[in-house]
């Protein structure tokens, strides 16, 4: 019988949550988190749906497992779960992570302040900062990310014709700039947005192949970032992130932060250096910058930062167990 016990911790990243699971999740094999992340998909996915889907979560629930490092010169490794599957990387969830995992001291960080960490997109750097026992705020100096696709044309249903981008910033990313078709975030309802997106993410899907050059098995538009107008004076942008089924990202979406810095980079609007202070759908704000420039297999990219902050809220010991009807979840779609 299929069961476990599983020790978390649950916060949440600018209004987005974040459970961690410190405890329960078998070793995994693999010499890399992409490998890694590739075996727990086979062997252990119904982990991740018990923990994210409902009951125990629900259809905007993020987490992640914290692992040994892959690399001598990491300090820990990070697989990213969620309801939509174990995403490559994310920005959100790196925040909450390393929030909580240097608050009830999961990680010794080789160096104060910083930490090396292994995940399934790469390698990336973070710098936190305290106050007391809290972390304040997490800098992620994140993998290299770049516009994918530039103009792409798509017919949807209840809009017309979009005219959309498609960036790389550790997940794909189609993104919907207000054109005729589409006035912008602000005249639109969120409910609006999660019915429109699904149909945006298959006409892309199949207009365009995204699979990334160092890694086949980071592939694929998993997310559709909806921009308009800031509502605060010291925002730059503004964006409603869908990803799964039917959820909307509460936070400014990190790795989507760094996709449409990538994608002004690529368009002229957005030089090495300068500040990209992204506003998510509730008005919670992350702070971009592009630290410096590179390529990606032959193609132009950025080397994007973001910082957040995040809040612990509760502990958590969860039991699986095949006596309970819905022990792997379910969703209602």
């Amino acid at each position: 019988m299929r069961q476990g016990t599983f020790f978390c911790i649950d916060a949440h990243t600018c209004g987005n949550p974040v459970r961690l699971v410190a405890g329960g999740v078998p070793p995994l094999e693999g010499n890399t988190m992409s490998e890694k992340r590739q075996y727990f998909l086979e062997h252990y996915d119904w982990i991740r749906q018990a923990l994210m889907f409902e009951p125990r979560g629900h259809s905007m629930m993020s987490g992640s497992v914290v692992l040994p490092p892959c690399s001598d010169n990491a300090d820990a490794s990070i697989l990213f779960i969620e309801t939509s599957g174990c995403l490559p990387m994310c920005g959100h969830g790196t925040i909450g992570t390393v929030t909580t995992a240097i608050e009830n001291r999961l990680i010794t960080p080789k160096k104060e302040g910083r930490l090396i960490l292994d995940v399934p997109a790469g390698q990336i750097e973070v710098h936190y900062q305290t106050k007391g026992d809290k972390v304040t705020s997490v800098r992620i100096f994140n993998v290299p990310a770049y516009l994918a696709h530039q103009d792409v044309t798509v017919d949807i249903e209840g809009l017309g014709e979009l005219t959309v981008d498609v960036a790389y910033g550790g997940n794909y990313y189609v993104i919907v700039d207000p054109q005729e078709n589409y006035a912008g975030l602000e005249h639109y309802s969120p409910d609006e947005i999660l019915m429109l997106s699904p149909k945006v993410r298959e006409a892309v899907s199949r207009a365009v192949e995204c699979v990334h050059p160092e890694d086949p098995t980071v592939c694929g538009v998993s997310h559709v970032l909806w921009t308009g107008e800031p509502t605060q004076e010291n925002a730059t942008a503004r964006n409603a992130v869908f990803y799964g089924d039917k959820a909307l990202d509460r936070s400014p979406c990190g790795t989507g932060t760094s996709a449409r810095m990538a994608q002004w980079h690529a368009r002229g609007k957005l030089n090495q250096g300068e500040d990209f202070v992204h506003e998510s759908i509730i008005g919670s704000l992350f702070q971009g910058r592009i630290e410096g420039i590179t390529e990606v297999n032959g193609k132009a990219a950025i080397l994007p930062s973001i910082e957040g902050w995040a809040q612990v809220y509760g502990h958590n010991t969860i039991w699986v167990d095949d006596e309970d009807p819905y022990a792997y979840g379910f969703e209602v779609k």
